[in-house]
């Protein structure tokens, strides 16, 4: 086969960048290998039934893997990184997986590496996440394989966590009480020249082992960025008061409480803050010549997709689905332990179409049909005890996938349109699930029947399940009335509670 009629292999095709990138390979004509360790969060998406489009299931920690994964490619996007301080040993994560890839590349006759990394210069006030993406670029550029990096600081874009970070720290707080860190220097770059640079690399030898610093032409401090963005989305004058007692990891527990980025994501974040990070090497503006966003122009057009809630990609999406084998109905005392059930249903006169399409709208901005403060009092206590709260919302205001983030829950299975499967994330002594099934009826009538299941942990998760049981029958049959509501439709039978429901 003709090198460039390979397949390119997007190692990260779930997270930020991937998931921007591969739509971009794809119009450009480029075939495209997407790897994932659950390819189900990528199936359904829109576009991934493109004809020159390969999902492959693979775990860059698992070298037979990940080495079937290069087989036949012609180059590699390494868009993976940890961001998980909450694991001891990340950076020994991330190690591991670069030395599998240099292997499984140099024993497949991969041509190149295009790595994405972050900017910092080394030394011993570098903060562990931008030392481990240095370390990565450094394992990557050893072995065999000619290796391109792209060093970047924070991208400015819908979805990016920094960028979400800095719109909600400046939306609800008119004054800022901030670390020193609000004055470092640093040197954006907007998300569309960031995908120009990784494309177009393709088609340019220049750059086949090189390393180059992606930056818009502007060097900001945090205070200025926080300034602008105040004046992009038309607030009022933001007052940012640095104090000097604030450490990084009093801040990331600052962010986690006022952004939807959780403490473990925000930590890291929040440490490599403290590091000037600009560019010293301006070569790729000549090899790859493009029209350079300002900071003014990439946080407006972030805005926009934002307020419009159409997000390509999002921090919020990534990660694995948990599994919920202990959900099937067929096997209730799975694992020979109690798995608790509350099933209430609803007949309305609605198709299940018309019913699948505002079930599948909930969550975010758009609430939860019922007593939507109590869905935000429990939000409000998950994010006191260091969960992920409600304020992660969703990517899209009008469609949900496998792997999407929505509030604290996370979508598990979808078959459109009879189920939709809700994971929980929030902080529970247990394990619990929120199913939605839908069976059309006679005289274009549906039941609807709403499904919460717990598997406790312990005698905590028992006492847990018996403490919210009675607030049940509020909120799940105001749930469903609520659904019904909002078709505008009539309710023929309920809501009941089914008999064989445990709790």
């Amino acid at each position: 086969m003709d090198s460039q009629q390979k397949p390119l292999l997007v190692a990260g095709a779930t997270g930020y960048i991937g998931g921007r990138l591969i739509p971009l390979l794809l119009a450009q004509g480029y075939r495209v290998r997407a790897l994932a360790r659950d390819p189900l969060k990528l199936r359904d998406r829109p576009g991934m039934e493109h004809p020159q489009l390969e999902i492959v299931q693979a775990d860059l920690l698992d070298p037979v893997s990940l080495h079937n994964a290069c087989n036949g490619c012609r180059a590699v996007y390494y868009l993976v990184h940890s961001m998980n301080p909450a694991s001891r040993d990340f950076a020994h994560s991330d190690r591991q997986a670069a030395s599998n890839m240099v292997t499984a590349a140099a024993a497949t006759g991969i041509e190149r590496i295009i790595y994405l990394s972050g900017l910092g210069e080394e030394g011993e006030n570098l903060s562990a996440h931008l030392r481990s993406r240095t370390e990565v670029g450094a394992i990557l550029t050893a072995g065999q394989v000619p290796v391109t990096v792209f060093r970047a600081a924070m991208i400015i874009g819908s979805g990016s966590a920094s960028f979400e970070i800095l719109r909600y720290l400046v939306e609800r707080l008119p004054v800022m009480i901030t670390p020193r860190w609000v004055d470092t220097p640093n040197q954006p770059i907007g998300i569309r020249n960031v995908l120009h640079y990784l494309v177009a690399c393709l088609e340019c030898p220049e750059t086949i082992g090189e390393t180059f610093d992606i930056g818009q032409e502007e060097v900001l401090t945090y205070r200025q960025l926080m300034t602008l963005f105040a004046e992009e989305a038309g607030l009022r004058r933001r007052w940012i008061i640095p104090v000097p007692v604030l450490t990084p990891r009093l801040s990331s527990y600052w962010i986690h409480l006022v952004t939807p980025v959780p403490a473990a994501l925000a930590r890291p974040l929040a440490e490599g803050l403290r590091n000037e990070v600009v560019c010293h090497d301006t070569r790729i503006r000549s090899l790859l010549p493009q029209e350079l966003l300002d900071c003014r122009t990439a946080i407006s057009l972030a805005l926009d997709r934002s307020h419009e809630q159409q997000i390509a990609s999002s921090w919020r999406d990534a990660g694995s689905t948990p599994p919920v084998e202990w959900a099937t109905p067929d096997d209730p005392a799975w694992a020979g332990g109690t798995c608790f059930n509350d099933t209430r249903q609803i007949l309305v006169t609605a198709s299940p179409e018309e019913v699948w399409g505002v079930i599948t709208r909930m969550g975010g901005t758009n609430g939860w049909f019922y007593a939507n403060w109590l869905w935000q009092v429990r939000g409000f206590i998950d994010r006191l005890i260091g969960g992920i709260g409600l304020q992660r919302g969703r990517r899209s205001a009008d469609e949900l996938f496998p792997g999407d983030a929505l509030d604290f829950w996370r979508v598990g299975r979808i078959e459109k349109p009879r189920l939709l499967q809700l994971v929980a994330e929030m902080k529970l002594p247990g394990q619990a699930a929120l199913e939605f099934r839908l069976e059309p009826a006679a005289n274009n009538a549906t039941r609807l029947q709403l499904r919460a299941l717990f598997l406790p942990q312990g005698v905590a998760g028992i006492l847990y399940w018996y403490a919210v049981a009675p607030f049940h029958h509020l909120v799940f049959n105001g749930m469903l009335r609520g659904i019904a509501k909002q078709l505008r439709a009539d309710i023929l039978q309920g809501p009941d509670k089914l008999p064989n429901a445990k709790g």
